[in-house]
């Protein structure tokens, strides 16, 4: 068995490409797919269906994870969902959907596998932001998404400090817009050439993870918008 990742949300298109990326540079790929939606991925080598928001769900795959491979060399968080909406038109349902989607999908992971890391002093973890959590003016009309997405920045600081003795190493990958099938659909009169390619993402975590003289580096992969 060569060296393993775990990738969140491995059916979606930057999942894919961050699979086969993974899988062309010899890793083991374990997926997670969401539950009960049929979701193939192809070049994975395991595939398991979880709920990455659901705190129990997780914590039940870390234990099967732990019992079937022992040691983890990457987990690439991919999951995560966009919503528009201003501050006057945000509930705190809104809110609570896109913190499960964009932050907990990931803190829940890091959780379960954090004492895997450290017992191993090494692993890396890719955290998948958005400019618009760097950016107040990009936020303005994307309050709940924004303000998710700005807590992976702040847990990745505190990750950071907790890890500091290790060579446990944290990185997040902040595009622009993506170029997706769903993105063209919904902008369809946009300029496709300066959007970021998921392959590009792709690229860029795998050379995170095999570049160690890197220590908790924000990627920003805006292209050309």
């Amino acid at each position: 068995m060569g060296r393993n990742i775990i990738v969140t949300g491995a059916a979606g298109n930057l999942g894919t490409a961050v699979v086969e990326k993974f899988k062309r540079e010899g890793y083991h790929i374990i997926a997670l797919v969401q539950p009960d939606k049929d979701e193939e991925v192809e070049e994975a080598d395991d595939i398991y269906e979880v709920d990455v928001t659901d705190e129990k769900a997780v914590a039940e795959f870390v234990r099967e994870y732990t019992l079937q491979y022992g040691e983890l060399d990457a987990l690439a968080m991919i999951v995560g969902g966009f919503a528009m909406g201003g501050i006057t038109d945000t509930s705190q349902n809104d809110l609570d959907h896109q913190l499960k989607l964009n932050f907990f999908s990931a803190f829940h992971l890091v959780k379960g596998f954090l004492p895997t890391m450290k017992n191993q002093k090494k692993g890396t973890l890719l955290f998948v932001g958005a400019r618009p959590a760097l950016e107040a003016d990009g936020a303005v009309g994307k309050v709940a998404y924004s303000l998710s997405k700005k807590l992976i920045f702040d847990f990745v600081e505190i990750l950071g400090e907790e890890t500091k003795e290790t060579s446990i190493r944290s990185h997040i990958f902040v595009p622009s817009i993506i170029d997706t099938p769903t993105n063209r659909e919904s902008m369809p009169d946009a300029d496709f050439t300066k959007w970021v390619a998921p392959k590009d993402i792709a690229e860029a975590m795998h050379f995170a993870v095999n570049t160690t003289s890197l220590q908790n580096t924000i990627f920003k992969l805006y292209g050309e918008v």
